[in-house]
């Protein structure tokens, strides 16, 4: 898994691109992040670190899962991308690193990347274990920069998941981001709400497609116990304004949403709310 640019090598004689993402709930108002980025570029200095997101809700797994799942088709081959969101950190929690198909996770492991990796094919999971390799630990409570970092740092500078860490079978899930898929119907959930209002369910374009499901058509639409029919549309303005409709959105998951409305208030649900849909 390698991105080579350019024609010229890199100290490390490989021509790699070293990008490292970063998706926390540490905000931007402390010095947490700054210190992350510090041991990744102590480090390995030819990291391209991007910043996916550090406002992600305090404690909210789901929510840092869902943003690290919209980006993660954007970023060139091999990529490694952190996630921490981590309340139970220094708890029982594995570390884990998730080799998926052209990328790699580095977080805990409390179903923060299991989303994101699966949505690219997950390969190989390993727990990180070889704690002797990685800076001398300064606190138990700050794994984002005494473990994820300094071992995404070492995957950036070419080690191996299995210089780090042993390979495990198991890793955690989140229940709410598996939608059950029939043709023509599927049971859903809402997993997030965004700015706008739209309601994102956990029903991605590559769901609708193996339900057989088209853009163009009308749906019988359940959203949180009320029925609906709801055309599935390819933007906001194939409706008039006011009215719901089914889109799927930047990210790739499908948005109940509003044409220059607010779908959550509208239909009075929110983050969790079940969703069927059934083609006629």
């Amino acid at each position: 898994m390698t991105f080579i640019f350019g024609s010229e090598l890199n100290e490390y004689g490989d021509g790699v691109l070293r990008v490292i993402t970063l998706l926390t709930d540490y905000g931007i108002k402390d010095s947490y992040v700054a210190e992350v980025k510090g041991v990744i570029l102590k480090l390995c200095p030819e990291a391209v670190i991007v910043d996916v997101t550090h406002d992600v809700g305090n404690y909210d797994v789901e929510e840092g899962a869902y943003n690290l799942a919209r980006v993660v088709k954007y970023f060139p081959e091999g990529t490694i991308h952190v996630g921490v969101v981590d309340p139970g950190v220094g708890g029982s929690r594995k570390p884990l690193i998730i080799e998926a198909q052209d990328a790699f996770f580095v977080g805990p492991d409390n179903g923060l990347l299991a989303p994101a990796a699966e949505r690219l094919g997950v390969r190989h999971v390993y727990e990180i274990t070889r704690m002797d390799l990685l800076p001398q630990r300064v606190s138990d409570v700050f794994h984002g920069r005494d473990i994820f970092a300094p071992t995404a740092a070492l995957l950036a500078k070419g080690m191996k998941p299995l210089d780090l860490g042993i390979e495990i079978s198991e890793y955690q899930r989140l229940p709410l981001y598996t939608a059950k898929i029939e043709i023509g119907r599927i049971v859903a959930k809402v997993i997030h709400v965004n700015g706008f209002g739209n309601l994102v369910t956990n029903i991605t374009s590559e769901s609708l497609e193996a339900a057989k499901i088209k853009v163009g058509s009308t749906l019988n639409v359940k959203i949180g116990g009320t029925a609906y029919k709801l055309p599935l549309v390819k933007n906001f303005a194939a409706v008039p304004v006011g009215e719901i409709l089914l889109v799927v959105a930047g990210g790739g998951y499908l948005d109940i949403a509003v044409n220059q409305g607010n779908a959550a208030r509208r239909l009075g649900v929110g983050k969790g709310a079940d969703v069927v849909l059934i083609s006629e």
